[in-house]
């Protein structure tokens, strides 16, 4: 029993042993792994980051990806694929494009969903054109609802391209290449070209066939009947919406406050309102959306609270609003009157401003311009002298109007001939407003109090030259005044 026992003994000493020993083995296989992981992934960041940064050339994503996997690394689908949703996310077109070429030329399997998303690139970056030949060079195998609705989706995009949107989507609908998301393509079309009676026809139509109608369907339907003035049905879409159990979104009732607004029916279109700011945990863009809405209407209704209950909940969701953002609630606020709030804003966004817009310290200069408060609107002049940057017309005009009203009008006139020359350059339309028929009238009123022919004159031969002089009897007059 004994020998017996020391044998036992033995025999769970070796097994303990190997048992530590396999234990130990394992662990350094996975500390290997977890080591190679880290390899890999820091490669892969590495690869990541090279193509981030590659310039807009025809071959630099192609070269990258070449170089990549001569010096024997992978590159898997999936990856190529990511890479090119973070470009698309970006609006870099080109590099998701390129992305795409690499993927058919390495010989990666294609799916339907590549080739549809290709197509999408191509009328992004070369045109409706280049899309359709892509297409036309596909196998009648894969031509199907993805790649047809792809480029239906080109089509409706550009207006130019109404017919051949027509003539894809009849030829889909007898391929029974119909769902809601092509449906929905035609229907953006239709209200684009401002034919809403055909949006609604064509969502008859999806009914008839039980095609199913989602949250964008009502909600062009919803602007659709709006733009015929028939708000029975818009509320009728509202309840169709209900019974099918399709939740309203912030856009939905964003759009629904401004057709009741819009249409005189303020108590409802607060009421819309009021819901909005209960709707909570929404996407950052929906947020964005509805707190530019909710601060338009607000300010319409002359609700100061609610504007400022709007910018606190933007600011909530989004801790550093865009300069857009900010221009949204500065206009609010000068529409109110509400000076103190405007000045503070006005001051926070300055001092956190990653980039100088000139939009948003024209609306404080406008607001001082319009209410005559001189010293304040010339202390903000300065301190934009200081800023760099090349200020925009609306900047230059409300400079003009700044500079005559202080009675420096050598100074005004060299500001108008900036903005026009500005203007000039930036093309047609421009020069219709600039300058203001309110500078103008400032500029005759001046010359004629002071008598200044000289400058007048030179006036005169600017205002020319933008063909401004023949729906002005007042400047025609001064002409007139000056020569004799």
């Amino acid at each position: 029993m004994a020998i017996m026992r020391r044998i036992i003994s033995r025999l769970i000493g070796q097994n303990s042993s190997s048992a530590s020993s396999q234990r130990w083995l394992c662990t350094e296989a996975v500390a290997e792994e977890a080591t190679a992981a880290v390899s890999q992934r820091k490669k892969r960041n590495l690869l990541f980051n090279q193509l981030a940064k590659a310039k807009n050339s025809k071959s630099s994503v192609a070269d990258i990806l070449n170089k990549w996997v001569n010096e024997g690394n992978e590159v898997k689908r999936y990856e190529i694929v990511n890479l090119s949703n973070y470009f698309r996310s970006r609006k870099n077109f080109n590099a998701a494009l390129q992305l795409y070429d690499w993927m058919e030329s390495s010989k990666f399997e294609i799916s339907n969903a590549d080739q549809a998303i290709r197509i999408d690139l191509l009328s992004k970056t070369e045109g409706v054109a280049s899309a359709e030949n892509y297409f036309n060079t596909l196998q009648v195998s894969e031509k199907n609802i993805k790649t047809y609705g792809s480029l239906l989706s080109c089509y409706c995009k550009e207006k130019l391209f109404f017919d051949k949107a027509l003539e894809i989507f009849e030829e889909m609908k007898a391929l029974n290449y119909t769902s809601t998301l092509n449906y929905n393509s035609m229907l953006s079309l239709y209200y684009s070209m401002e034919q809403p009676e055909k949006v609604v026809s064509l969502v008859q139509e999806m009914e008839e066939k039980n095609i199913t109608l989602d949250l964008y369907t009502y909600n062009i339907l919803i602007n659709s009947y709006a733009a015929l003035k028939n708000l029975d049905a818009v509320e009728g879409v509202l309840e169709k919406m209900k019974s099918n159990n399709v939740q309203c979104d912030l856009f939905t009732y964003g759009n629904l406050a401004t057709i009741y607004f819009n249409s005189g029916l303020h108590e409802k279109a607060n009421e819309v309102l009021t819901m909005m700011e209960k709707m909570k945990n929404q996407p950052e863009k929906e947020v964005f959306e509805a707190s530019r809405t909710l601060i338009k209407l607000y300010s319409e209704m002359n609700n100061l609270s609610g504007v400022n209950r709007a910018w606190v909940s933007l600011k909530s969701a989004i801790p550093n609003p865009s300069n857009t953002s900010y221009l949204f609630i500065l206009l609010a606020l000068s529409k109110l009157g509400d000076e103190e709030g405007l000045e503070k804003l006005f001051k926070e966004w300055e001092e956190g401003c990653s980039s100088y817009d000139y939009r948003l310290p024209n609306v404080l200069l406008d607001y001082y311009l319009t209410r005559d408060m001189i010293e304040e609107a010339s202390s903000l002049y300065e301190r934009l002298e200081t800023k760099g940057g090349e200020p925009n017309l609306r900047t230059l005009s409300l400079f003009t109007t700044l500079c005559v009203k202080k009675c420096e009008i050598d100074l005004a006139l060299k500001y108008l001939e900036v903005g026009l020359d500005k203007a000039e350059k930036m093309g047609q339309g421009y020069g219709k407003w600039f300058p203001t028929d309110e500078t103008i009238k400032l500029f005759v009123d001046y010359f004629e109090e002071k008598n200044d022919a000289e400058r007048g004159e030179k006036f005169i031969q600017s205002m020319k030259k933008v063909n401004r002089l023949d729906s002005k009897s007042l400047l025609l007059n001064f002409k007139a005044s000056a020569g004799s």
